[in-house]
């Protein structure tokens, strides 16, 4: 592999061989993710005519696309993304596909509908782990790696922000199940892409080293004491950035202002996200990932519980746009940690980990904010969805597994005690 650019840049990350390649064919798999939910929502709703059941039925996939992330991401880990990655992407395609069908059949049963989405949800192909683990393989180098992060966390961010749109010109000339047929494609043919590159034979199965000889894949204590503070921070910028969904709608229809006011002002929050994503990768910092996780995370507490101060909605997508500039840095830096601790063979699981931690965030905050916007005053509540991040701020960071930190480079970031060796060539 060759040796990357002195000088690090976005440009640069795409420049080194195979991996332009290798995240276009990622996000090609992952813009899926960014479609299949309001495609199946809007089918579910059409074929059962009830909200409840539609719901329930994408609570189903949901939950076992989230809480079995880990899981999938072992598999990839001990087998490989070819040989674990594309099995799921398959079948993960075959039963949306299934789903498709089902949808367009008046009288399928709940329970079938319910069934077959749990097992979709289940063979999710856990597309951004693996494409994190690829680069942590293909950048060696630190500030390479947090560009690369950066990178990836805002394309991701705007794969969720275009999906929708994508499915909204799908239903305007075709039924919405189309919408879960295009989900299917898109992870089949951008799974197959991603694993037939080069770059993915840089993963290395968990039981076997590069010269052969096998490894020991136990992640150990130490390892778990150190993905504490990147989970746990994921876990409470999910919550904290859940809460905001509902809270702008409330805001909104609080002064009778419409939906569409929620919506610009939820888009304002992605705006700031985006930028702050481009920003904290551009920048050389001199303090280590760990240092200053806890700040970013109190950052955007701090906006958030200033933002339900907000006398107008132009206020509001001022205050939630500079919160926006500490969610993708935040989310960013803890992937950069959970890679330091990462032990040999655990690079795509401790990534699931900070992934499942964001969505189960989510999926709770927006449970508990609906349970408190009926019974709180609004600043309370965005104070109390900004102490969520604060919290998880004080959680302390410890050093271990794989990416103890040994010697602080001329940055002062951490670099890992086997760097020298994880290029992949």
């Amino acid at each position: 592999m060759s040796t990357p650019p002195s000088r690090p840049s976005y440009a640069a990350v795409l420049r080194v061989p195979h991996a332009h390649r290798t995240f276009m064919a990622a996000l090609v798999g992952r813009l899926s993710y960014g479609t299949v939910s309001l495609a199946l929502m809007l089918s579910l709703t059409r074929v059962t005519g009830s909200y409840a059941v539609a719901g329930t039925v994408m609570a189903l996939f949901g939950a076992t696309g989230v809480f079995l992330s880990p899981y999938r991401a072992a598999l990839v880990d001990r087998h490989g993304p070819r040989r674990a990655l594309l099995p799921m992407a398959l079948l993960y395609a075959a039963l949306l596909c299934a789903l498709a069908v089902a949808c367009l059949r008046p009288g399928v049963p709940a329970a079938v509908l319910g069934v077959t989405a749990a097992l979709a949800g289940a063979c999710t192909p856990p597309l951004g782990p693996t494409m994190r683990a690829v680069w942590a393989e293909l950048l060696p180098d630190r500030d390479l790696l947090q560009r690369a992060y950066s990178l990836d966390g805002v394309a991701e961010e705007l794969l969720f922000v275009s999906g929708p749109l994508l499915v909204g010109l799908v239903v305007g000339v075709a039924p919405p199940a189309v919408g879960i047929v295009l989900s299917a494609l898109l992870v089949a043919v951008g799974t197959l892409a991603f694993v037939t590159s080069p770059a993915a034979g840089a993963l290395r199965p968990a039981g076997r080293k590069k010269d052969g000889a096998p490894t020991d894949g136990r992640g150990g204590t130490g390892q778990g004491r150190a993905l504490l503070q990147p989970v746990v921070v994921a876990a409470g910028v999910g919550v904290s950035v859940s809460a905001v969904d509902l809270l702008a709608v409330a805001f909104a229809g609080e002064r009778g202002l419409g939906n569409g006011t929620a919506a610009w002002v939820l888009a304002a929050l992605s705006a700031g996200s985006a930028v702050g994503g481009l920003l904290n990768g551009a920048v050389t910092w001199s303090s280590s990932a760990r240092a200053r996780l806890p700040f970013l995370a109190a950052g955007l507490g701090v906006c958030l519980a200033a933002a339900g101060l907000a006398p107008g909605a132009g206020t509001l997508a001022a205050a939630l746009a500079c919160a926006g500039l500490f969610v993708a840095p935040a989310l960013t830096t803890a992937y950069l940690i959970a890679d330091e601790s990462a032990a040999p063979g655990f690079r795509t699981r401790v990534g699931a980990w900070c992934n499942t931690a964001v969505n189960a965030g989510m999926s709770a905050g927006a449970a508990a904010v609906g349970l408190l916007v009926e019974r709180l005053p609004l600043p309370v509540c965005f104070a109390l969805s900004g102490a969520v991040a604060v919290a998880a701020a004080l959680v302390p960071g410890w050093r271990g597994g794989r990416g103890e930190v040994r010697a602080t480079g001329d940055t002062g970031a951490p670099q890992r005690a086997d760097a020298g060796s994880s290029s992949g060539g």
